[in-house]
Order: structure tokens, then sequence, then C-alpha cells
């Protein structure tokens, strides 16, 4: 796999998906009994957006960026808290990943699984929570993760499956992962994350989503570019199986105003939609 995430840290894919991410892990404290947070891909944790990597494709520009310094929506106020934190002398240079936005979010009682198979990438995770017993970091595919680590004994918590889809059979290893873990877990709540190039492979995956028989779906998407090119990243979307109470009414909020704070075109859409209901 040559995919490094250092390059994309922070666009408006990843503030997308993190602000979902950090609405789902907020609503897991409205009830004092422990949860368990999943990660399949986790990647390095936490980036700095002045490397050199990052700064060759400056992707975080039209992403976290263009919220640092501007008044956002009450709605993102924890996911930039987050954000925030990683970056005490007050301007922006860091972006945590997922790990470390979930980490943000963990009492006490709860605790966390990190699953990375790229060791290099692994080792950093690995340092970031050097010592913190409510993380367990290994190197390990995330496919087989979700058998080996769920059901969770907690009972309650979320998995995210954030996998970066360089080959189209990555669809399919999401589906067929989801239909293993759902089978194992079917309470717990599941975040599947993929990009939008072009509509006919995100038409192939919803299908195949339908097609598992596993009810409450939503779909969010989120698009600032028009879907008319393969060669570039023009938007992306999050299924959430069994949202939480309020997440659709938040998003049909949230989401038309965030695409309005990032968007580069008037073209620009963003969506809202059960996949599958109750």
């Amino acid at each position: 796999m040559n995919y490094r995430h250092i390059f994309h840290a922070g666009n408006f894919a990843d503030v997308t998906k993190h602000v979902v991410l950090a609405l789902l892990l907020k609503s897991l404290h409205n009830k004092t009994t422990p949860f368990c947070y999943l990660d399949t891909h986790a990647g390095a944790g936490r980036y700095d957006l002045a490397s050199e990597a990052a700064q060759k494709t400056g992707e975080c520009l039209d992403g976290i960026q263009r919220l640092w310094d501007t008044q956002t929506p009450p709605e993102l106020a924890e996911y930039l808290a987050v954000v925030r934190a990683q970056n005490s002398a007050g301007a922006l240079r860091y972006y945590p990943g997922s790990p470390v936005i979930a980490r943000y979010f963990l009492r006490p009682q709860d605790r966390m699984v990190l699953l990375e198979r790229q060791a290099d990438e692994c080792a950093k995770l690995q340092s970031t929570f050097a010592g913190n017993r409510q993380v367990t970091v290994r190197v390990q595919d995330g496919y087989a993760g979700l058998k080996a680590y769920l059901p969770p004994k907690e009972k309650r918590g979320l998995v995210l499956i954030d996998p970066p889809y360089e080959s189209d059979r990555e669809y399919e290893q999401v589906v067929e992962g989801l239909k293993v873990a759902h089978d194992r877990w079917s309470s717990g709540i599941y975040a599947l994350w993929y990009p939008i190039k072009t509509r006919p492979p995100v038409e192939r995956f919803h299908r195949a989503l339908v097609a598992t028989g596993i009810r409450k779906m939503l779909l969010a998407e989120f698009a600032p570019y028009p879907e008319d090119t393969s060669f570039r990243l023009n938007g992306c979307g999050m299924i959430v199986i069994n949202p939480p109470w309020m997440l659709e009414e938040t998003l049909q909020t949230l989401l038309p105003q965030l695409l309005k704070l990032l968007q580069s075109q008037s073209t620009g859409r963003s969506r809202l939609a059960w996949l599958v209901p109750e």
C-alpha cells in the first residue's frame, strides 16, 4: 500500500469525516456506561501541516485552514476544540487524525483499539499513546480486527472504517467487513467513510450496502467540487449505521453551513438521506 495520509491531512474530506466523528463520540456521553471505539485504519494519529509532504499539496488550505480564524456554527465547537488542543501556540500547524480526536472524547471508563497495518505509521501511533492504558495499538489488518475485537466487552461503542480506497476492491472489502462486524455486534454504531470522484462507483457501493439487509443506514455526503473527474477528490460521504438520536437533525442544519465555508465553486452540494431506514 502506497497511501500516506500526510499529503491530504486537514483537507475538506478530513474535516467532514472528523466533524461527524466528533458528533458520534460526543453522543456516547449521553450514558455513563463505558464505550469502546475501534478504528480499523488508524493512520499516524497526528500530522504536521508544515511538513514537506503536507506543503506539497496544500490541501489543508481548503479544509481546516478555512475554519481556523472564521466564525463557525456551534455544532463545530467540539471538533475545533480538539484541533486547537493540538496547536497550543495559537497558529495552525498540527492536525489530529481520528485516533487523537477519539482520545479527546474518552472518559476514564472508556477505551479504544487502534489498528494500522503499515508498521511505520503504527509506530507513530504507539509513540503517541505510549503508557496510556485506555488505548490499544496493533499492527494489524483492520478487516481482520473486526473479527478479533468485536463484540467489545463494553456492549456500547463506535467503529470507524476509513480505508484509503486505493483500488475498487476496497469497496467490496468494506461491505464484507461490515457484514462480519454487524453479525457479531448488531447494536454498535458504525461509520463508513468513502471518497467521491465520479458517481458510478459510489452508486455500486450503495447498492452493495443495501443488499446486506442491514437497517438504519444514514447517508451524509459533502462535495465542494462538481463530480465530473476521477482525477480529483470531488467529495466524500459517511454512512452511519445505528445513528444516535438527533444526528440527522444536526447534520441537516450543519452540512449546508459547512458547504458555505468550504466550497470553492457554487456548484458544490451536500446531501443527507436514509440509505436504508429502520
